[in-house]
C-alpha cells in the first residue's frame, strides 16, 4: 500500500512538471524563429547596399556581381574624376546648410504652434503635416516655374531653399512631439525662482527638446543629401549635386565608378550615424530607453 501511494504520487507530481519545460522548449523555439526571421529581414534590407560594395571592386570595365576579381582602382579613379568631388562638396554644403536652418525653423515654428495661439494657427499646422503627402516631383515643377517667374538663377542658395521644403516640416512635426511631452511645472518653478525668460529657454525648454532637434537635424542632412528629385529642377548642368551626377553619368556610362561613388555615400551615412550614437545615442534620439 505504501509503495502504491509513494508510486501514485511520484507520478502526479512528475505530470505538471513536465509542462513547464516543454512550455521553455517552445519559447525557445519561438525566439530562435525570431532571430531568424529578424535576421533574413535585416539581410533584406543590407542586399542592395552589400551588392554594390561588391560591385565597387570588381576589375571589368563594367558593374557586376559577383565581382571579378578584386580591385580599388575605381576608388582611384574618383581621383581624376573632379566633377564628383565638386558635387560631393555642394551636396554637403547645402545638406549642413539645410540641417542647421531646419532647425532653427522647427524650433521657432514649434514652439509658436505649440505655445501662441495666433490666427491660422490650424492651417499653420496642417501645412506642415500635409507636406508629407505631397510628391516631391510636384514640389519640383512648382518651385521650377516659382523661381522662374521670380527670375532667380539656379545656385546653392536656391537649392538650399527648395531642400527647406522638405526638410523643415520634419523638425517641425519633431519638436511637437518633444514640447507635447514637456511638463510645463519645470518652466513655471524656474521662472517662479526668479529665472528669466531666456535662461527659463535654455535651461528648461531646450534641453527637453535637444533629442527631437538632433533627430530633426540628422533627418534634414540625410533628406537634403539624398534628394533627386526636386534637385534635378533646380540645378544646371555646371550645378549638380552628388545624386544628380550620378543619375547623369548612368545615362551615358555603366562602369564602376558610380558603384564606388554609392560606396562613399554609404560610408558617409555610416559615420554619420556612429557620431550620432557617440554623441546622443540612436535609441534616445527616437525616444527610447537604451536600458531597454
Amino acid at each position: 500500500m505504501t509503495t502504491a501511494t509513494e508510486t501514485e504520487t511520484a507520478t502526479a507530481a512528475s505530470k505538471p512538471a513536465g509542462k513547464p519545460i516543454a512550455a521553455g522548449a517552445g519559447g525557445r523555439a519561438r525566439r530562435l524563429l525570431g532571430a531568424a526571421f529578424a535576421a533574413l529581414v535585416g539581410l533584406f534590407l543590407l542586399a542592395p547596399v552589400l551588392v554594390t560594395i561588391a560591385s565597387s571592386l570588381t576589375t571589368t570595365s563594367y558593374v557586376t556581381f559577383p565581382p571579378k576579381g578584386l580591385t580599388l582602382h575605381w576608388y582611384a579613379e574618383l581621383l581624376n574624376r573632379p566633377e564628383f568631388l565638386d558635387s560631393f562638396l555642394l551636396s554637403i554644403g547645402v545638406a549642413a546648410g539645410a540641417a542647421v536652418v531646419s532647425t532653427a525653423l522647427g524650433l521657432a515654428a514649434g514652439l509658436a504652434i505649440h505655445r501662441y495661439p495666433f490666427p491660422g494657427k490650424s492651417v499653420l499646422d496642417r501645412l506642415f503635416s500635409s507636406a508629407f503627402a505631397v510628391p516631391t516631383i510636384v514640389l519640383g515643377i512648382g518651385l521650377l516655374q516659382w523661381y522662374a517667374q521670380l527670375g532667380m538663377a539656379s545656385s546653392p542658395l536656391t537649392l538650399l531653399l527648395a531642400h527647406l521644403v522638405l526638410t523643415v516640416p520634419y523638425t517641425v512635426r519633431l519638436v511637437l512631439a518633444g514640447l507635447a511631452g514637456l511638463d510645463r511645472s519645470a518652466e513655471l518653478a524656474a521662472a517662479g525662482l526668479g529665472a528669466k525668460a531666456p535662461q527659463v529657454f535654455w535651461h528648461v525648454t531646450l534641453p527637453a527638446v535637444r533629442g527631437p532637434l538632433i533627430a530633426g537635424a540628422f533627418f534634414a542632412l540625410i533628406t537634403s543629401f539624398d534628394d533627386l528629385t526636386i534637385a534635378l529642377f533646380v540645378v544646371t548642368t555646371d550645378m549638380q549635386t552628388l545624386p544628380v551626377r550620378i543619375f547623369n553619368y548612368l545615362q551615358y556610362n555603366y562602369d564602376p565608378t558610380v558603384t564606388a561613388v554609392g560606396t562613399v555615400m554609404v560610408l558617409f551615412a555610416a559615420v554619420a550615424v556612429v557620431i550620432i550614437e557617440r554623441v546622443v545615442g540612436v535609441a534616445h534620439l527616437f525616444g527610447a530607453d537604451p536600458e531597454h
